[in-house]
């Protein structure tokens, strides 16, 4: 088991550039996997944690309904906006400056094998970090993501997660909202639910937030939990 892991900040940087990027490293992964299935290797699976930010974008997953994008084209190109249908699990949602999107590129062989365990440690990093800066949050029955108040009728999310898995290998991730233009999640029914509010660190503390100090803080929790030896490439 390696639980080295490699991580990368790509900074500001298109949709489907780190989508190519992601899906090249994804097969790297499972070319390996399988070249030590057939030749019984013990050649040990790389890990990344990638952190992005993307210009404005809204991203469809595989059992997303396309009329929750309440945009059409020239509403997109009007708002500077690109959409993407993608092979993650989850709806529609909405990358933009001032969120940390998170790839976690592992293969869990190396960790745990149990998808549902991975995506709440996922949650429980972004719980962590929000602790950090006084922000209570918590689970929403019955929905992945991070929620604040998520017990009565002002739930509203703050991260989105969506990830696809192969041979348990891992790919897409997270969405937490730092400093997030807000006004962007008014084109889509976020996530397919309609009736529940979205949020920003910005919003709730009525400031903006240093987000590398936010990242930094949000990485050591997902080493942490996921008991990692994390390096920078």
């Amino acid at each position: 088991m390696n639980k080295k892991v490699t991580y990368i900040d790509w900074g500001l940087v298109d949709y489907q550039e780190a989508w190519d990027r992601q899906e090249e490293i994804f097969q790297s992964i499972l070319a390996i996997k399988q070249e030590n299935r057939s030749k019984d290797l013990g050649e040990v699976t790389p890990n990344y944690l990638v952190f992005t930010e993307h210009p404005h974008v809204y991203t469809l997953g595989k059992s997303g309904k396309p009329e929750n994008l309440l945009l059409d084209e020239d509403g997109l190109k009007e708002k500077q906006a690109t959409y993407y249908k993608i092979n993650r699990g989850g709806d529609i949602t909405y990358h933009g400056p001032g969120q940390i999107v998170g790839y976690p590129i592992l293969d869990m062989d190396n960790f745990f094998t149990d998808i549902h365990l991975y995506l709440r440690t996922l949650e429980e990093a972004v719980i962590l970090t929000l602790k950090d800066y006084g922000i209570e949050a918590g689970r929403y029955e019955g929905y992945t993501g991070v929620w604040l108040d998520a017990d009565n009728e002002n739930a509203r999310k703050i991260c989105a997660l969506g990830v696809r898995a192969s041979r348990w290998v891992t790919m897409h991730g997270f969405a937490f909202n730092v400093n997030t233009d807000l006004s962007y999640f008014g084109n889509i029914v976020p996530c397919g639910i309609d009736d529940k509010d979205v949020t920003s660190m910005e919003r709730e503390l009525g400031k903006k937030l240093d987000i590398e100090e936010v990242k930094l803080k949000l990485r050591n929790h997902i080493s942490q939990l996921f008991k990692m030896e994390l390096k920078e490439a």
